[in-house]
């Protein structure tokens, strides 16, 4: 590879066609030829059509555009009524989640391609946009999924057991869940996740920031349910009522997602792929 950055982006296409263009003005390509018994090589100019049909090529040829997208939800605007509003699901989803995307894939412009989840560990340490917007995409994607239409239906099996080996009950789970979600002073998230040792915990991170980073959180662990307490998550239904959006959001938590997140993910050390 010869230490080059790879061709990742529509940045590095460009610096490739303006070489290739400068380049190919001055080249001059051998083209064989007869002279009497012996073969020579007579110099022959590209002209501005070879030249930008070579830079054509170029482009189709480099590595397509590896930029992070907004995950389509997995159920209708309305589908969480009358618990989070279609109006507040559209604009979050589609305004405040698309921005997140836009805004870290322009500060990884010309940088090694990663998974949104292998960019968490160090997100804090890459700076201000990729820890705000990278953790935003990772945080909203994790959100959309672990939500569904109300079921009525708790917890269950393993991750039901788990939870009651940590908080005693999912009663006492889900007070102390609320309580903590209501504390976080400011915009933030609170986590439900699983410790190296195993066992579940719950802590809180401000802004965009998660458990994935180092530096994230005070605990370290692997996220398997994620709350956003942003007040554009919630301020056109509940406006400063952050406590009656808490309650709502356990009718619309997906267990049977987040028993998932737990079984094949967090349980084995390892953070949910988005």
């Amino acid at each position: 590879d010869g230490g080059y950055p790879p061709l990742e982006n529509t940045t590095m296409k460009l610096i490739l066609a303006a070489s290739l263009v400068a380049g190919a003005s001055a080249l001059q390509m051998p083209l064989a030829g007869k002279v009497g018994a012996s073969r020579v090589s007579a110099p022959v100019k590209l002209d501005r059509r070879g030249m930008l049909a070579g830079v054509a090529a170029a482009l189709v040829a480099a590595p397509a555009l590896a930029e992070y997208t907004v995950p389509d939800l997995p159920y209708d605007y309305e589908a969480l009524e009358p618990y989070i509003d279609a109006a507040t699901m559209r604009f979050h989803h589609d305004k405040h989640h698309a921005a997140y995307v836009a805004n870290v894939n322009k500060a990884l412009v010309g940088k090694s391609e990663k998974s949104i989840l292998d960019l968490q560990k160090d997100a804090i340490a890459a700076g201000p946009a990729v820890r705000n917007s990278g953790g935003g995409h990772y945080n909203h994607a994790m959100f959309w999924e672990e939500m569904g239409a109300p079921t009525g239906k708790g917890p269950s099996g393993e991750l039901a057991a788990k939870i009651d080996e940590a908080f005693g009950s999912f009663d006492k789970f889900k007070e102390e869940f609320s309580a903590k979600s209501a504390g976080r002073f400011g915009s933030g998230w609170c986590w439900l996740g699983v410790k190296a040792d195993g066992k579940l915990a719950i802590d809180t991170t401000p802004n965009q920031d998660n458990p994935l980073m180092d530096g994230g959180c005070e605990t370290k662990m692997i996220p398997i349910l994620g709350l956003d307490v942003w007040e554009h998550a919630y301020y056109l239904k509940y406006q400063n009522r952050r406590p009656e959006y808490i309650s709502g959001f356990f009718n619309v938590i997906n267990w049977e997602k987040v028993a998932s997140n737990y079984a094949q993910y967090a349980s084995k050390g390892v953070g949910i792929p988005f």
